[in-house]
């Protein structure tokens, strides 16, 4: 079955990933990106729409119609965030925007780039806004819903927007492989699973890094 997406978060590390594999996958069709700036990246079933506010998607709503699935991917780090920061920026945008693009696309699917430790009753503030991203998304009436909580990622060479620790760290991603394999899987993997999972569904809502890293390779 093929899907024609939406990303959001191309211009990240993660979204820029993610787009790269659903370009050469034979499962995806039309895709649709909306970022506050160009991704660079030009491609025949590739389009773009830029828009700097995210909180208020009313100019270009009715261009997320059309798409059956929504790879959502943006997101930013909890450090130097207050809770309320960190909360409007994850919760409050990511609900947004689901809720405006099922309004326009009934019966969508909806893939949400999580972290490995979200935990909605936890300690950390962000695994606690996380947590609850992840169950009021899946309180919404989409076809399914996927929390995808991914840990240490090798990056896909060639792409632009790898985060240095990444590159500096790279190099123990064999050693953690082989003693941690719970807890790692590369940036293709993740791709390939967010796609597979749009695609043809995944019997658990939330996938640890063991459930990426077997459906990725299913």
């Amino acid at each position: 079955m093929k899907i024609n997406p939406i990303i959001t978060g191309a211009t990240g590390m993660v979204g820029e990933g993610v787009l790269h594999e659903c370009l050469s996958h034979p499962d995806v069709g039309k895709i649709l990106v909306i970022n506050r700036k160009p991704c660079g990246v030009s491609h025949p079933r590739l389009t773009e729409i830029i828009h700097d506010n995210f909180f208020d998607l009313s100019p270009v709503k009715m261009q997320l119609a059309g798409y059956d699935s929504c790879l959502f991917c943006l997101g930013v780090s909890s450090v130097g965030k207050n809770e309320a920061e960190f909360t409007r920026f994850t919760y409050d945008l990511t609900m947004h925007f689901a809720k405006t693009v099922l309004e326009v696309n009934p019966g969508m699917s909806f893939c949400y780039i999580s972290g490995s430790g979200t935990n909605a009753q936890g300690k950390m503030m962000w695994a606690r806004v996380k947590g609850k991203t992840e169950n009021d998304l899946m309180a919404l009436p989409f076809k399914a819903v996927y929390a995808f909580r991914p840990g240490f990622m090798k990056p896909t060479a060639g792409l632009k927007n790898t985060l240095s620790a990444y590159k500096y760290f790279g190099w123990l991603f064999p050693l953690l492989q082989t003693f941690f394999s719970g807890y790692v899987s590369t940036l293709a993997q993740l791709g390939q699973a967010m796609i597979r999972a749009a695609a043809e569904g995944y019997p658990k809502t939330v996938l640890e890094v063991k459930d990426i890293v077997a459906l990725a390779n299913k």
